[in-house]
């Protein structure tokens, strides 16, 4: 499925490179970083999202305890994932990121449903209902082990848990895997009741995990961070430790989205300059690289006016 539509602020179109150049005048970006922050923060307070009390919350918490115990030694960096995002200087290696993931999660699902009057659990809530949608049909029919890849701090991996064990009305073995310790050290302080199997420490493209052990392999909002050598890589994995049969469901941005192709510019030129990777992902063919390493692939569809979800099985 080759990816013709695209918003035209991406790419190498005339409008894109010159938001790049923009971008790359690092005055202009450190105005740009400070204003994209203070957007969310504002879309937070207006809608009731805590993100100042949440973030002091996560601070006093015993998160930062944990980060030692949490971190794996051995794991590297790749040059990509250390580049700024996400207006943090330190990407997602910093407890500021870790301790906003939260109401930043809730603040883009309103982005979705801007005229609606939702909360911003509520909007994430239906942002996930009609992923599970998705999931359900392309699921084995008897799923045993998950693996969130690039879990963050869980934002996915607890739903997902918990829909998988009320639809296989038994208890469900689920892992989430993320490069940032600082995530994992916020997600394991939030698992309180240990519902999750393991908060592990490793890099998707080569993630240590025996092969053939999980059911399904979620990738959510994970691509568009990503070069697409390492979503390459990741895919390989997720290949990798799939058993036959077992399902890769991503969810992600779609640059077909009206809404995406349409953003006003002022919006755009935020959201560039927070995402380092964004022309990367949206002139990419994610459904002919999954079938590059392998995967049979299923559907792409769109799940909500701003993202789409993407199948593939992998070959029996």
């Amino acid at each position: 499925m080759t990816n013709k539509l695209k918003p035209n602020w991406t790419g190498d179109d005339l409008l894109s490179r010159f938001v790049n150049l923009l971008i790359q005048t690092k005055p202009i970006y450190q105005v740009m970083k400070r204003q994209a922050r203070q957007v969310m923060i504002k879309t937070a307070e207006k809608n009731g999202v805590h993100w100042r009390q949440t973030y002091q919350e996560l601070e006093s918490s015993g998160a930062k305890g944990l980060l030692s115990d949490i971190t794996n030694p051995s794991v590297g960096y790749p040059d990509y994932y250390r580049k700024p995002f996400h207006a943090y200087e330190e990407g997602d290696l910093c407890w500021q990121a870790a301790f906003e993931a939260i109401p930043a999660t809730y603040v883009r699902a309103l982005r979705v449903w801007p005229q609606e009057n939702l909360s911003g659990e509520s909007a994430y809530e239906r942002l996930l209902g009609n992923f599970y949608q998705v999931l359900d049909e392309y699921s084995p029919s008897l799923v045993k082990d998950v693996l969130d890849m690039g879990c963050s701090v869980g934002m996915l991996t607890f739903p997902l848990h918990r829909y998988y064990c009320q639809r296989q009305k038994t208890k469900v073995r689920t892992v989430g895997l993320d490069l940032s310790p600082y995530m994992l050290a916020v997600a394991k302080t939030v698992d309180v009741n240990g519902d999750i199997s393991e908060w592990i420490h490793a890099n998707a493209e080569k993630t240590g995990l025996p092969e053939n052990s999980f059911d399904v392999v979620t990738l959510k909002s994970v691509l568009h961070h990503l070069p697409r050598h390492a979503t390459r890589n990741v895919f390989q994995e997720a290949l990798r430790v799939l058993r036959p049969g077992g399902c890769l469901a991503i969810f992600d941005q779609d640059p077909r989205s009206p809404v995406l192709q349409n953003l006003p510019p002022a919006l755009f030129v935020l959201l560039k300059s927070t995402e380092p990777w964004l022309d990367d992902y949206h002139t990419f063919d994610v459904e002919a690289a999954m079938q590059e390493v392998g995967f049979q692939y299923k559907t792409t569809v769109a799940s909500d006016p701003r993202h789409r979800a993407i199948v593939g099985i992998k070959p029996s």
